[in-house]
């Protein structure tokens, strides 16, 4: 049997001058969260709104390029590329992947807002819509497949193929985002820009994933008091988020393999439950008339929707939702495109791209079709007022109430809660392990970076969250999202330029249509 010390001393030593920066930062970050809540708050409040006021066209723009760029590597010339050798099978069996790429990418967010999005859409309509009237209720309904479709997917599968490039073509023996720019950066000061590139990265994936226990924290707090009758209080969210940490930190301590795979395949088996049971207990046929209308008015709107800025009218619904969502998804990219890339190995680039694309929209439409579905139907049969439950408890405890309206309440609140708990903890800890593998030095991609790492950025993600937990405030998990996302944007941009002078390069003769000529004979012969 393997000494365990002698198989720590393999694994590779921690990059400091990454490590040490980004945890003085997110420690900035997270100390004045907690010593003066209202005053941080404010000040990333006003930050995310001269982001948002300024630049939301930006946002729009990437997200739309995202799409466009990500369709051209499937159905392009280079959408047979393989991501390894000629004759090599994929590293996971296609269940295995999708399980770990949609619980790790989504998790318990689609939980959190799958009840509750479409009704704030209720009360502030997009597109100058009638409140209270039959096509807001619709429209309701389509946007959060919109908001967590095809573009978003898009915004993830993008940074996957540079990643998967570089570690299983290039051969690259460094684990890290920073390495798959390496095609659009000069030579002189390359290091340096890439150290830059990593800090950078865990910046925005620290930022998303606080956003994601922001919201996570408060919505299990809830579906805790509900379940057991107690008040919910800072004391149940600190229980909440220190349970949390030490599954997370247990399960990104095993490893890829030993801890995040069987993670994600109990949650797919779970969030399958979850669905099925509430189309077959709930209003199966108004759900599903709903979500093939929804469908419908998506794609028949899906360009206007997905630019929409709201010019003329100046209406906040744009930057608050669309261009907040955008920003989540960017500030994510870092660490599911590595995550993606790695766990891709054996696939074409069309694959992996259009896998994550299509198993991603299916999961996601999903979910939210039949969750929005059922409280948009207690709210216009008036079973449930989910509206008033919005405006005087929040969105917490309308998934929690809404959740408790099904048959067998307690019971199917408590299997929701135990989806979310796993939900969170498969998101979370393969973020620590992402985090981690940025941190160290010559990672291989068959190997795992150091476990005291893996669980420092645990215990790191959840000081960040404690933090934001004191603000009490939506509006401070909702600024550090878009905060954090900024510079994503250049870096996805590297990411492209990087990809396509590989791809140039290594199979650019191969795939390049030769010229065909004939001779002045030839054509004489022919006429």
């Amino acid at each position: 049997m393997s000494d365990p010390k002698s198989i720590e001393s393999t694994e590779p030593e921690v990059d400091m001058a990454v490590f040490i920066p980004a945890v003085i930062i997110v420690l900035v970050c997270a100390i004045p969260l907690m010593i003066f809540p209202e005053s941080a708050s404010q000040l990333l409040s006003e930050g995310r709104t001269f982001v948002m006021s300024n630049f939301l066209w930006l946002y729009l723009m990437v997200a739309m390029g995202a799409f466009i760029f990500c369709m051209w590597l499937a159905f392009g010339r280079y959408g047979q590329v393989k991501l390894g050798a000629p004759d090599e099978q994929p590293e996971y069996s296609d269940a295995h992947w999708v399980a770990m790429m949609f619980t790790t990418a989504i998790g318990a967010s689609v939980i959190a807002w799958g009840f509750a999005e479409p009704i704030y859409y209720l009360q502030t309509p997009p597109m100058g819509i009638e409140v209270g009237s039959s096509k807001s209720f619709e429209w309701a309904h389509m946007y959060p497949l919109l908001h967590w479709g095809i573009v978003p997917w898009s915004i993830y599968a993008l940074p996957a193929v540079p990643i998967a490039y570089m570690l299983y073509v290039k051969r690259s023996p460094i684990l890290r985002i920073s390495s798959a720019c390496d095609g659009a950066l000069p030579v002189k000061g390359r290091n340096q820009i890439k150290t830059v590139i990593d800090i950078l990265i865990i910046l925005g994936i620290v930022g998303g994933v606080a956003t994601s226990l922001g919201l996570g924290v408060p919505l299990l707090s809830a579906m805790l008091s509900t379940l057991f009758e107690i008040p919910d209080s800072m004391v149940v969210k600190m229980s909440v988020l220190g349970l949390w940490t030490l599954l997370f930190g247990t399960s990104v301590y095993r490893g890829l393999k030993s801890g995040i795979k069987v993670l994600a395949d109990i949650n797919i088996v779970l969030a399958s439950i979850a669905i099925l049971f509430v189309l077959i207990a709930g209003p199966g046929v108004f759900i599903m008339d709903l979500t093939v209308n929804s469908i419908g008015l998506m794609f028949n709107n899906f360009i206007s929707t997905s630019t929409w800025t709201d010019p003329i009218n100046n209406g906040s619904f744009p930057e608050d939702w669309t261009g907040f969502y955008w920003a989540w998804w960017l500030a994510y990219t870092g660490m599911v495109g590595l995550f993606f890339g790695r766990i891709s190995r054996g696939r074409t680039i069309r694959q992996l791209v259009l896998g994550v694309i299509g198993w991603g929209c299916l999961g996601t439409w999903l979910f939210l079709a039949v969750m929005g579905g059922y409280s948009l139907y207690l709210e216009s049969t008036g079973t449930l007022a989910v509206k008033e439950i919005l405006s005087t408890q929040g969105m917490s405890f309308v998934n929690a109430l809404v959740i408790q309206s099904l048959p067998f309440g307690k019971f199917t609140l408590f299997i929701f809660t135990l989806l979310s708990i796993v939900f969170y903890a498969t998101t979370i800890d393969s973020s620590a392990y992402v985090l981690s593998s940025i941190c160290a030095k010559n990672l291989r991609s068959d190997a795992e970076p150091r476990r005291w790492s893996r669980v420092a950025w645990a215990v790191l993600l959840a000081l960040i969250t404690a933090g934001i937990l004191q603000s009490g405030a939506l509006d401070t998990v909702l600024s550090i999202t878009v905060l954090s996302s900024v510079p994503l944007i250049p870096i996805m941009i590297l990411l492209c330029i990087s990809l396509v002078r590989w791809l140039n390069q290594d199979f650019g003769d191969l795939v390049r249509p030769k010229e065909l000529s004939l001779t002045a004979e030839e054509l004489n012969s022919n006429r």
